[in-house]
């Protein structure tokens, strides 16, 4: 596909000046001409462009020249924020409006393995394509759309969410005086009240190796690490009536040299969602590995309660975002098209239906925003 704003010249001269039904109405959606935004096959073609561009993160160097090269066409100023090495954010504001009061924000990487687009009649389908290139696509045309209504907002594309918000957190240190941050992430276009927090842990349990066939002259790290997670499982973890249960993931485990060898090492990496502040939680881990195992405290990530719209549905995010990182730019809001169900999964997609209303959707968000 070639850049964005060949598609729509070209568009232009085939639909006549204003807005018509989509000739797919099974998506209920219009075709917008001329002075408007992106038609339906812009849309879909860029997601999929994006969709195979592989950038699982450490590696968004590629789609950041991309969109970079997109938004350029469009007519936006586009600043390349470096984060480390060739990667860098996208900070895309119109010509002649710097400092915009809202931004509409999302991330460029995605997790592994990459997976190319494909599509049927009613989805998209390969990686990221809810989480989150088909959003970034949404945002870019609901910035048009709002443009060509006189409302000028900014977009920041980000690197290293899925890993550690590196990009969030080189941005954070160059604020541009946003006011709201409109953050996307699949939430199946519901306004989430708020997002779990964080907190990674490496459980780490020493012993000492000897041969299996005298394990008394041994001692075994794998059963110590396996008695310390016993424990740390019993724990009565918190709730909140707002965003429910902190739950527990054990990732990951490692151990031992071989079979015949009383195991020296065991590794445990776990992962709590929180629901609130995390200090009494950390105390209780401690306890729990007691004198069986020591507990690492590998990152921390706040869960937030988030801003709202009226007339907008709602729900929970059980997952974790940039916007703890981004807390100087503005007020956030968490929204996007897609379901975290399907998203980190070999069968991710997004519905093209859920994809378009995105557009209007963001749009009737700023309007309440910046009324």
């Amino acid at each position: 596909m070639q850049g964005l704003g060949v598609g729509i010249a070209e568009n232009s001269r085939a639909v006549p000046d204003l807005v018509h039904e989509s000739p797919s109405s099974d998506y209920g959606c219009v075709i917008w001409a001329r002075s408007s935004i992106l038609s339906l096959m812009d849309v879909f073609a860029l997601t999929r462009k994006l969709i195979d561009i592989e950038s699982t993160t450490g590696m968004e160097a590629a789609v950041g020249v991309a969109l970079a090269g997109e938004l350029t066409q469009l007519g936006y100023n586009v600043e390349r924020m470096p984060v480390e090495g060739d990667r860098v954010n996208i900070w895309a504001t119109h010509a002649g409006h710097p400092q915009p009061a809202l931004a509409l924000s999302t991330h460029m990487d995605t997790v592994p393995p990459f997976i190319p687009s494909s599509e049927t009649a009613d989805r998209i389908y390969g990686r990221g394509s809810c989480d989150a290139k088909g959003i970034i696509v949404a945002q870019i045309a609901a910035a048009e759309k709002l443009k060509a209504e006189g409302i000028h907002v900014g977009l920041l594309f980000l690197v290293g969410e899925e890993r550690d918000s590196q990009g969030a957190q080189t941005a954070n240190q160059q604020p541009r005086g946003v006011k709201y941050l409109i953050n996307g992430e699949p939430t199946e276009n519901r306004l989430a009240l708020a997002s779990k927090g964080t907190l990674r842990v490496e459980l780490t349990a020493r012993g000492r190796m000897a041969h299996s066939a005298y394990p008394e002259l041994g001692e075994s790290a794998i059963e110590k690490l396996l008695d310390a997670l016993h424990e740390i499982r019993k724990l009565k973890l918190p709730e909140n009536s707002k965003a429910g249960p902190c739950t527990l993931n054990i990732g990951q485990i490692e151990g031992g040299r071989a079979p015949n060898v009383i195991p020296d090492l065991a590794v445990a990496q776990l992962l709590f969602r929180l629901v609130g502040p995390a200090e009494e939680l950390r105390r209780q881990i401690t306890q729990a590995a007691g004198d069986k195992a020591e507990a690492h405290f590998k990152l921390e990530i706040p869960y937030m309660e988030l801003g709202t719209v009226p007339g907008i549905e709602t729900m929970v995010a059980k997952f974790t975002t940039d916007i703890p990182a981004l807390t100087r730019w503005g007020k956030p809001l968490l929204i996007g098209p897609g379901s975290i169900h399907v998203a980190h999964t070999d069968a991710e997609y997004i519905e093209k239906k859920q994809l378009l209303d995105a557009i209007d959707l963001y749009a009737k968000i700023a309007h309440g925003l910046l009324a």
